[in-house]
């Protein structure tokens, strides 16, 4: 089994980050600056064309650690961040690139191309929770949750139908094409989110894949706005759900 190969370390505003590898697999770990007892893990999935030290990542990262005293981890997925790209990457984000600029629908491209990545990077964050669970301040019987939105969930919900560590999840902003029958064999609580007037996904397609779900306790959040328009008040929505299904109580305001 890999074990995580720390390569650098710093503290800032109650958090304690620790760049590491796993293998050639390039992730960062966020922990509470103070406390030494364990706590769960949530793994996060940053968004396309994004890296693991994204604001976006950053930023929950903090409300989870310092609000709920988790660990958090967040890996560059293939092709991202500081891994390099392949020229099947340069050849999607191409098509991509040009769909854009003529108007065509971007999905069926993104669709492909996340279903690739996810292949590639289940198998990579099934390493790295092995990895991480051998830390003593994290172990191998703690819960483990799971919070990536748009890509983040199409590499995210393939992850989660497949590791029966994962106990908890958010999702949301993804296509179902690749994703519904992944969907139909996730029995965990989920909170999943969904713009109303999305321009790039549906949101009939939105409302399919959340109706997917096999979970007895699945909650849909809907908002006004399109696709980059999430509200930032659904990560603090995110970190009381992790929560309450991870077992820890949130300390500060998110």
């Amino acid at each position: 089994m890999h074990t995580p190969q720390f390569t650098a370390e710093s503290s800032s505003n109650g958090m304690v980050e620790r760049d590491f590898t796993v293998g050639d697999v390039p992730g960062v770990l966020w922990s509470p600056a103070s406390g030494a007892d364990r706590a769960p893990l949530v793994l996060m999935g940053h968004g396309g064309g994004a890296h693991k030290k994204h604001p976006a990542m950053t930023g929950r990262a903090h409300l989870l650690v310092t609000g709920c005293g988790f660990h958090v981890a967040v890996i560059d997925a293939p092709g991202h961040g500081d891994r390099p790209r392949t020229a099947y990457d340069e050849q999607e984000i191409a098509a991509l690139r040009e769909a854009q600029a003529v108007g065509e629908p971007e999905g069926p491209i993104v669709v492909r191309y996340n279903a690739r990545l996810a292949e590639l990077a289940v198998p990579e964050w099934q390493a790295v929770l092995d990895a991480l669970q051998a830390l003593p301040e994290i172990g191998a019987d703690g819960p483990v949750g799971y919070f990536g939105i748009a890509m983040g969930t199409a590499i995210g919900l393939p992850l989660v139908a497949a590791e029966p560590r994962i106990t908890a999840a958010v999702l949301g902003l993804m296509w179902p094409d690749a994703l519904i029958e992944k969907a139909r064999q996730i029995t965990v609580p989920i909170e999943f989110a969904v713009q109303w007037d999305d321009e790039r996904i549906p949101r009939e397609a939105g409302l399919a894949l959340f109706d997917a779900f096999a979970s007895t306790e699945k909650t849909l959040h809907a908002n006004a706005g399109k696709h980059i328009d999430l509200p930032r008040f659904e990560a603090d929505s995110a970190v009381r759900f992790l929560a309450r299904h991870l077992g820890r109580a949130v300390t500060v305001p998110a």
